[in-house]
């Protein structure tokens, strides 16, 4: 449709899902997040659909918050009541969620990014939580961003609203990877092709293994996962796995 915010494409087992709002730099205006929500719907119940990336258009991957439609609206009102379901969907998504950065990303940009399993960006892409600026708090997004970054550095620019670079997302944990514009697709392929060999069930087990609060006791934890990880040995899809191992052939669910 002419007319959509958010286009959707699924090819060789990847969907795809890219913002195209460049007027307003990707903000997350209602419209946007509406059509965000239920691409994110139709990719993670799509059995075809192994992995999902999150792309744009525009020089901006996203802005945030569309502070035009925030205006003068009550806090019940706010559009930002319905971004902790998206954060949610990315997050808990039983298929691997990919962002893919060409460019800046600001506030709720940033929440998004972190919410993904896996960040890239190209090198020129800059990043800042700006909330304090304009006198609110990053307070939904802490909850994808606090287990991402360094404590240090989360203190520092959650406080500051200072702009750093993808160099320094690398190295506080909000990004896996960025490289050269030119490589930019090449390198969120190589990060598609590789999820894409994993075990549908056993990847989101994994996602849920990766999330799940640890208990203090290690024995509770080592039973807990001696279940899980015998459990999925003994599985249809373990099973399968091994045997396409033993016979050097891919497994079944390989696109």
């Amino acid at each position: 449709m002419a007319d959509e915010l958010v286009h959707y494409a699924v090819e060789a087992g990847v969907a795809t899902i890219t913002l195209d709002s460049p007027g307003n730099r990707n903000a997350l205006s209602a419209q946007l997040r509406r059509e965000l929500r239920d691409h994110l719907e139709t990719a993670t119940g799509d059995d075809a659909v192994r992995v999902i990336v999150l792309d744009h258009t525009g020089p901006v991957f996203c802005a945030g918050m569309d502070l035009k439609e925030a205006g003068g609206a009550a806090a019940a009102a706010q559009g930002v009541q319905e971004f902790p379901a998206i954060l949610r969907q990315i997050w808990d998504s039983p298929k691997p969620v990919v962002a893919k950065l060409a460019g800046p990303a600001r506030a709720g940009g940033v929440g998004i990014v972190a919410a993904a399993d896996i960040a890239v960006a190209a090198d020129t892409a800059t990043f800042a939580l700006t909330e304090v600026r304009i006198g609110v708090v990053p307070a939904i997004i802490s909850v994808t961003m606090l287990p991402r970054l360094l404590p240090r550095a989360a203190h520092e620019l959650f406080l500051t609203g200072e702009q750093f670079d993808a160099a320094r997302a690398v190295q506080i944990g909000l990004l896996n990877s960025a490289v050269p514009p030119a490589d930019l697709d090449a390198e969120v392929t190589r990060y598609t092709t590789m999820l894409a060999l994993g075990g549908p069930i056993a990847l989101a087990a994994t996602k849920a293994m990766l999330r799940r609060e640890r208990p203090a006791d290690m024995g509770a934890d080592f039973a807990d996962m001696l279940k899980l990880s015998a459990g999925f040995f003994a599985s249809e899809e373990g099973q399968e796995g091994i045997t396409a191992f033993a016979q050097k052939r891919k497994p079944r669910w390989v696109p």
